[in-house]
């Protein structure tokens, strides 16, 4: 087995993803880096292939050819993809966080909010229920909601408390890598405007990797350091954000700024 050549410092190596479905491409020859505190942006139009690399990013779809390499905690790097089950398992309930668009999706909806967040420290060895109920309470309090909830169901919050409970079992493990689809869809916009500022105080307070696949470009150009374009299954465009939004090259890219393009 070769040994996986990871950039110095880099969290995360994508190298030539591809995932083909059928005849079809789902994503192909997707390279890029992560680094420690970066947020990279990944938008395009429905259909692109966003979806798909996110899917292979979090260890839910094997890609078809290419790596993805991640460096852990101790300084290890490995294709997820060769890592046994069991470690795979539990690197995406420790060092990886997902956030999905539909919380409801993320979210246990029988069961109470603080028990929500007290799952995702029990799957990583906490059980001292004196100190995961703290610990609950205490991330109710880091993302805004009222700590007096803890016992409520989350069918009993509102969308955006909804989200914001996710997005606290998500960090309760301070991963090191999170993963976030469309994070502020489907939400009001002043209910957005106080997710994004949430989002991107815990970002810079936790010091965390982030992939965010977005269709919103006001979105992006608020929380991305670098974007990539998606166009039928590729990126054809990256760089910075103010870069690739102020100055795009490729003309899909334009398209997309100009908003000629429907999401």
């Amino acid at each position: 087995m070769k040994k996986p050549i990871l950039e110095e410092n880099a969290v995360l190596s994508v190298q030539s993803c591809q995932k083909l479905y059928g005849i079809n491409r789902g994503c192909q020859d997707i390279n890029f880096d992560l680094y420690p505190g970066e947020v990279l942006g990944i938008v395009g139009e429905s259909g692109s292939g966003k979806s798909t690399l996110l899917n292979c990013l979090s260890g839910n779809n094997q890609p078809d050819h290419g790596a993805i390499i991640y460096r852990d905690s101790v300084g290890m790097a490995q294709d997820i993809y060769e890592m046994n089950e069991a470690r795979r398992r539990l690197l995406m309930r420790s060092e990886f966080g997902i956030v999905k668009q539909n919380p409801k999706d993320g979210l246990r909806m029988r069961v109470s909010a603080g028990a929500n967040i007290g799952e995702r420290l029990m799957a990583v060895g906490d059980r001292h229920y004196g100190n995961i109920r703290t610990e609950a309470g205490d991330w109710l309090t880091q993302v805004e909601m009222p700590k007096d909830r803890l016992d409520d169901m989350p069918f009993e919050f509102s969308g955006g408390m909804q989200q914001r409970l996710q997005i606290a079992r998500v960090l309760v493990t301070r991963p090191r890598l999170v993963l976030m689809d469309e994070p502020t869809g489907g939400l009001d916009v002043s209910v957005q405007a106080k997710l994004l500022d949430l989002i991107r105080s815990l970002v810079s307070e936790l010091n965390l990797s982030v992939i965010m696949v977005t269709h919103d470009l006001a979105v992006a150009r608020l929380l991305c350091d670098r974007l990539l374009v998606m166009q039928q299954s590729r990126v054809i465009e990256q760089g910075l954000t103010d870069q690739v939004l102020d100055d795009p090259q490729h003309p899909y890219t334009q398209l997309l700024v100009s908003s000629v393009l429907t999401p």
